[in-house]
């Protein structure tokens, strides 16, 4: 019988395929009693499992390293950070010795530890890690018990190489990706997962349709069904009938077609119809991304998470270690600009991550953490400004919102040049410092940011949870999350039109800048600068080229008059219609 599931379309496309269901070893393990002489032996046991793992995902990035998008081997090299880390490994020995307990139980305990600690981020990127962490713990207690669930990828293996295969699990890891990486698979398909988890991330590399959060997909679709995945409206239809079938066929084909003309792009100038030029920004999370950037186009990095360089790590990075990697970045970028934004590390948090605020996401996180934690800030901006010498570095200061922020920020600023300056430290005296407009009081009372900061970039994602009251990441709630709400669409083009008066330069770098939907919406609203994961410039650039702003204005002036979300969305409809009669 033929029936629909429904999740979170995380990347485009339509994919056609058998299922292969990835099994999920349960990390409810029971606790076994041993006895004080059996202690060491089971340490023993857990530190050969940890080995072991470590030993598989080196081999993985050693033999795949030279195919597999540097978004993938970035989350294998977290993952082996994760093994590297002290408060990983060792917990679970200590659990061991202290309550006689075995291994598996030891990691899981450990596992739903650090997975409350990462639910206090508030940035959703951050918080979503928590799922590599169960990964891990996963692998590991495969390993203990022996490789349970590797038939399904040996089977994988041995079937026809040239059938297209729908990976359905609970989640997916890294390491599950890459050891198929001979496969071509048609989509991944996950119980769980965000916009923003690494499932998502990794299927918009890879240009893959993915459906995440569908609930309880491996135990409703069986194995070897063939099923279609809609990535783009986030539904997987489970045994189609002969007649869906062709119209999804013709569909893919008619996708797939305009991937194809979309790599003519690349070297394209971003410029509208009426000859406005348009800049086209990346967004990275680690340094080897910034070359995924230039292949795709991209005319710089918009915005290089810096927090990502914590993650995995029991301590901050050093000033040395920051700096190594932020000059890499700019080593690759050549002439193109940089854009760095400091730490956005979330809750009332210290560098233990404990919690001493009843909501995190409205506690002491980003610039309000840098600013309590002078030292940690100093030493950012140091690796910053050292840095800035090999290419051009702007900084970028997450989560302002008040005027007292952004001067206590600057006097910050100018200090660390100071200590540069007497220690005879060659940078960039004139370096641009700018700001993130992803709070609804800092976009109403954007005048204060014109006064004192140099550019602005609008974070969508914080900015409509904020604006909503509403965590895309809570299941219950996420169907609120609505870009086009008028408040939302309100602050803005608030803001855009703001800092074109002011003659401010202003980017959108939140997810909205990546979504071909709204790019008319924004480019009538005066933005000129988008800035996105590699993967989607060319068809953003696509996009733009058939676009004509003179035409866009009075129409999106229009929308802005509208009171009501079903009615703007039918009004950005209307606009790209337009788009796909020119």
């Amino acid at each position: 019988m033929s029936f629909t599931l429904h999740g979170l379309g995380v990347s485009s496309g339509i994919a056609i395929g058998r299922v292969l269901l990835l099994s999920h070893v349960t990390v409810d393990v029971v606790r076994l009693a041993l006895s004080p002489r059996q202690i060491e032996k089971e340490i023993a046991r857990l530190d050969a499992a940890i080995a072991a793992v470590r030993e598989e995902l080196a081999h993985l990035k050693e033999t795949t390293g030279e195919y597999a998008p540097s978004e993938l081997l970035a989350f294998i090299d977290l993952h082996t950070m994760f093994l590297n880390d002290p408060e990983f490994t060792e917990a679970p020995r200590n659990i061991i010795r202290e309550k006689l307990c075995n291994a598996e139980w030891a990691l899981v305990q450990q596992m739903e530890h650090l997975v409350r600690q990462f639910e206090l981020f508030e940035d959703t990127y951050l918080r979503e890690r928590k799922f590599d962490v169960v990964q891990v713990v996963e692998r590991l207690v495969k390993e203990l018990l022996g490789h349970p669930g590797r038939a399904s990828l040996r089977k994988a293996k041995a079937s026809a190489p040239a059938e297209n295969l729908v990976v359905v699990a609970h989640d997916l890891s890294p390491a599950d990706v890459i050891a198929f990486k001979d496969r071509r698979f048609a989509a991944f398909a996950t119980d769980v997962g965000g916009a923003t988890s690494h499932t998502a991330i990794l299927s918009r590399s890879m240009a893959i349709p993915a459906i995440v959060g569908i609930r309880n997909a491996r135990f409703l679709i069986r194995e070897d069904e063939t099923v279609i995945v809609d990535g783009t409206r986030g539904v997987v239809i489970v045994d189609p009938d002969e007649r869906i079938l062709e119209e999804y066929r013709i569909r893919r084909e008619q996708i797939e077609l305009e991937r194809s003309k979309l790599k003519r792009l690349k070297s394209a100038p971003a410029e509208t119809i009426d000859g406005i030029s348009i800049s086209l920004l990346a967004n990275i999370e680690v340094p080897d991304d910034a070359r995924a950037a230039l292949e795709s186009g991209a005319q710089g990095v918009g915005l290089f998470r810096s927090e990502f360089l914590y993650l995995g790590r029991g301590d901050m990075p050093t000033e040395d270690e920051q700096f190594e990697a932020y000059r890499k970045v700019a080593r690759i970028m050549g002439e193109k600009p940089v854009t760095i934004r400091t730490f956005d590390l979330g809750g009332d948090k210290e560098i233990d991550m404990q919690r001493t605020k009843t909501n995190p996401s409205l506690g002491r996180r980003a610039i309000r953490l840098s600013l309590a934690n002078p030292p940690m800030f100093l030493t950012q901006l140091r690796a910053i400004l050292r840095a800035s010498r090999y290419g051009r570095m702007r900084l970028l200061i997450p989560m302002l919102s008040h005027a007292h922020q952004i001067d206590s920020m600057l006097a910050m600023v100018e200090q660390a040049k100071e200590s540069l300056r007497d220690e005879k430290i060659a940078h960039d005296e004139r370096i641009e410092v700018g700001g993130m407009i992803e709070i609804p009081g800092a976009a109403l009372a954007i005048n204060m940011f014109l006064k004192r900061l140099r550019f602005l970039s609008i974070g969508t994602n914080d900015l409509i949870q904020y604006t909503l009251a509403i965590d895309r990441t809570d299941e219950q709630v996420a169907n609120l999350y609505d870009p086009l709400h008028p408040a939302v669409v309100m602050l803005i083009a608030h803001a855009i039109a703001s800092a074109e008066k002011a003659g401010i330069p202003i980017s959108v770098c939140g997810e909205m800048a990546g979504a071909a939907k709204f790019t008319r919406l924004l480019l009538g609203m005066g933005l000129r600068a988008f800035s996105m994961h590699p993967a989607q410039i060319l068809e953003i650039k696509s996009r733009i080229i058939q676009s004509d702003v003179s035409e866009l204005i009075p129409l999106t002036r229009r929308i802005l008059r509208l009171e009501e979300t079903g009615k703007i969305k039918e009004a950005v409809d209307r606009l790209n219609e337009r788009v796909a009669a020119q």
